[in-house]
């Protein structure tokens, strides 16, 4: 693993820790799914490390799907204009370290212990994600970003990266997700989610919202005079009503840099994947007015032509062992449909020969199937178990769900020797859970990593 040279935290003698595996342990003892309530930890834990302000522009993406999309957009398009990036995202797939990224590099190992270290002896009572979040704050603040993003969790009102100075926050698109925790109506969930606009926050950027949440979501950002942009179209940009001032405020070039071509080339594939990009560029020329970057149609588009997310509609040619596989974790309803527009959208020589489809017992597999169904058609459809994960729904009772044409197999492994059989020549699809996926980026790691791309 390369190490990032502008990171220079030192492992002090009195240290928690001494090594990665000791950080490891730690947080496997805290547990990955433990969740408690409220910004105090946060509030304390930053404050403790002076990080109430950070020495760089940052932003928050909040949302449900597309927030490591949006993200990963956000970061290359500043990456091609030759910025340093801070990149915070969730899950991992098979090590923490892929959560925290400086530029495209994983945060390196040596530097875990003193991180974490910093960050409880701040604030003993740190869970999982929050600790993780100080530690990427750290991180960030300790090296030479010019920006840092953070991408939200499950919520916003108490979600860690909420406690985070902020100067923008990205909403994505909203809908139902986390049921159990956010509540179980769309303005329940918009609620809690456009509570990340807070003190501090100098200007806010949506994605097209269902009209429920974006009544919610636009009350809220008057009431807390924060500007709102909406994405614009080519004739102007909406918004509320301090947001349609502050787009009217944008010099013409940079407002024409902020509308995405139709037939824009973006890296990560798939029609909705547009909204994600689309957002992107909006917050990237908000904060190219703010700070005074320069900017320009053409290195933008080279940004989106090279970002790089595992697991989103990311196709792998045929190597060590795999044959060519579509990885998607497309997790909910919202997630599968756009899978479901996306596989159609492809080609006859793109389009999956099979499908290898599991999801959690938690994730509405009545629904998902009943898409997953739609997606595979007369395909052959191969069900495993989620190995290790005890929210895992079991690939005898998911199969049952999908019908006569789909068979349940133990595990991925053998799903994989099925699919690849029954295929032929065509790529196989794994779709329907990051925990899915994460099993397989476990068999091929490398898989996690950006081809080599030309500029």
């Amino acid at each position: 693993m390369t190490d990032h040279g502008s990171c220079c935290c030192r492992l002090p003698e009195s240290a928690p820790f001494h090594s990665y595996e000791e950080v490891l342990q730690h947080l496997d003892s805290l547990g990955l799914f433990h969740m408690d309530m409220g910004l105090g930890r946060m509030e304390r834990a930053l404050h403790a490390l002076e990080l109430d302000r950070l020495r760089c522009p940052a932003v928050q993406i909040v949302g449900t799907n597309g927030k490591g999309s949006t993200s990963v957009f956000l970061q290359s398009i500043a990456m091609a204009h030759g910025l340093n990036v801070g990149l915070y995202t969730s899950p991992h797939f098979v090590w923490p370290e892929e959560r925290i990224r400086l530029n495209h590099t994983m945060l390196p190992r040596r530097v875990w212990p003193a991180l974490a270290g910093d960050a409880l002896r701040a604030e003993k009572g740190l869970t999982y994600f929050e600790l993780l979040t100080v530690m990427a704050a750290s991180a960030f603040q300790t090296s030479e970003s010019d920006l840092a993003i953070f991408e939200a969790g499950l919520g916003g009102r108490y979600d860690a990266t909420t406690a985070l100075p902020v100067d923008m926050i990205c909403f994505v698109p909203m809908g139902m997700d986390h049921m159990n925790v956010l509540g179980d109506s769309l303005a329940a969930i918009a609620d809690d989610k456009s509570d990340a606009l807070r003190e501090g926050v100098a200007m806010a950027v949506s994605a097209p919202q269902e009209s429920e949440a974006r009544d919610i979501l636009f009350a809220k950002a008057d009431a807390r005079q924060i500007p709102l942009c909406s994405c614009p179209t080519k004739e102007k940009c909406g918004g509320t009503r301090a947001g349609s001032a502050l787009w009217e405020s944008l010099p013409e070039e940079l407002k024409a840099c902020s509308v995405l071509p139709d037939d824009a080339i973006l890296g990560l594939r798939g029609p909705h994947q547009h909204v994600n990009a689309q957002t992107a560029v909006l917050a990237w020329v908000l904060l190219c007015h703010r700070y005074r970057w320069k900017t320009d149609c053409r290195t933008i588009a080279r940004g989106l032509r090279l970002a790089f997310i595992p697991g989103r509609l990311q196709y792998a040619p045929a190597s060590g062992g795999h044959p060519a596989l579509w990885l998607d974790g497309a997790h909910n309803t919202h997630g599968m449909k756009a899978l479901l527009a996306s596989v159609r959208d492809m080609g006859e020589e793109e389009r999956p020969g099979a499908v290898v489809f599991s999801c959690l017992a938690d994730k509405e597999p009545e629904k998902l199937t009943a898409l997953v169904r739609e997606l595979a058609g007369d395909l052959p459809l191969f069900v495993p178990t989620i190995k290790d994960n005890p929210r895992a729904a079991q690939g005898s009772a998911l199969s049952a769900m999908l019908g006569p044409k789909a068979l349940a197999v133990p595990g991925l492994k053998e799903a994989l020797a099925e699919a690849e059989q029954a295929a032929g020549k065509r790529p196989v699809l794994v779709c329907g859970s990051l925990y899915l996926l994460s099993e397989l980026f476990t068999l091929w790691p490398d898989l996690l990593e950006a081809p080599l791309a030309s500029s």
